[in-house]
């Protein structure tokens, strides 16, 4: 289970074997440390004790602060999971040669196989009643699909010199889909397309919270498996740029949060926003928590049914023995349609 504590003025502390959240010393949650998984704190103005941190991190329960319009600010570990010298060398030492590059190329086939799945998950549902926006979305689908060709042409020494053509290979794609998805999209949104941060419609606003919250199970699997979460390969180094999160999250960001959050939308969920601009605190938890359901989900995987979130660990794990030169090569993670 997932503790998530979002309002200013609470205050979570330990009480026998507990996390117990409290405002003015009335109980509004508690949840029993033997079955947690993680905690949300996300927004301002929330407290924790000494003692309830201590708890979580012999628990091996990571804290994630996540700011209220989904980025992730910080996530507190046990300070042992830090100390895995060996991955983290092989991991460095892989941009400058063609493992990088070979993991960068398999994030974007990921990302771009998971985008043309998602549009087919889509259609064929309105084949029959939407018969025009099923050609739409299969055309698209398609077109993304097409751009895959292209990724075995981007050969090099190093992913430096080969991060441009990957990016421009993936913004073409996301043209194409994003253009598709728009056409699913209820009309009253008033969608403007797809944007990232300082969004201030519902649509976007509620695809970068539920991004924000999948972040979060990204690091943790990053962290789990002994790579360095800032160190990535299709993403470029930036001080406080987490750049592996930002790899491996491509695979995932169409299965877990863009079918969710499109699917709550034509189910007439209410992106309610604030007269800030900012989603609602009611709209903010109930996307964490449809979000955290469908890691729980199952998909096929390695010739198995296995919930998300312990494919998203998997494939960190992959990751990190692919570049310890202790496994096969790493292949993406593909949802089925």
């Amino acid at each position: 289970m997932e503790l998530i504590v979002e309002g200013h003025g609470l205050f979570v502390g330990k009480h026998q074997g507990r996390l117990r959240v409290t405002r003015d010393k009335t109980t509004l949650d508690e949840a029993p440390l033997i079955h947690l998984q993680q905690v949300l704190l996300v927004g301002s103005g929330i407290g924790i004790s000494s003692d309830a941190v201590k708890a979580c991190s012999e628990e091996g329960i990571p804290i994630h602060f996540l700011e209220s319009t989904g980025p992730a600010i910080a996530t507190l570990y046990a300070a042992g999971l830090t100390g895995t010298v060996a991955t983290r060398r092989a991991q460095l030492l892989a941009y400058t040669d063609e493992r990088g590059l070979t993991l960068a190329r398999t994030f974007v086939e990921g990302k771009l196989l998971n985008q043309s799945n998602l549009l087919r998950y889509m259609a064929k549902y309105r084949k029959d009643a939407h018969p025009e926006l099923y050609k739409v979305l299969e055309e698209a689908a398609r077109e993304v699909q097409d751009s895959l060709a292209v990724l075995p042409l981007i050969k090099g020494s190093s992913v430096a010199d080969q991060r441009e053509l990957l990016m421009g290979v993936e913004g073409n794609a996301a043209s194409a889909y994003w253009g598709a998805l728009a056409q699913v999209v209820p009309a009253h949104l008033a969608w403007p397309g797809r944007l990232t941060r300082g969004a201030t419609d519902p649509l976007n606003s509620a695809l970068n919270y539920g991004y924000g919250v999948l972040y979060a199970q990204v690091e943790r699997a990053l962290v789990l498996a002994g790579l360095d979460p800032y160190a990535g390969f299709l993403h470029a180094d930036r001080p406080g740029k987490p750049s592996l999160v930002l790899d491996l999250i491509e695979e995932f960001r169409q299965t877990v949060v863009d079918r969710t959050v499109i699917g709550l939308v034509n189910r007439d969920m209410a992106i309610d926003l604030d007269e800030e601009g900012r989603l609602t605190e009611k709209v903010r938890k109930r996307l964490a928590e449809k979000v955290l359901e469908r890691l729980a989900a199952t998909e096929l995987y390695e010739g198995k049914r296995h919930a998300l979130r312990h494919i998203l660990q998997c494939q960190a794990r992959h990751m990190a023995t692919y570049l310890r030169g202790e496994g096969e090569q790493y292949t993406p993670f593909v949802a089925g349609w």
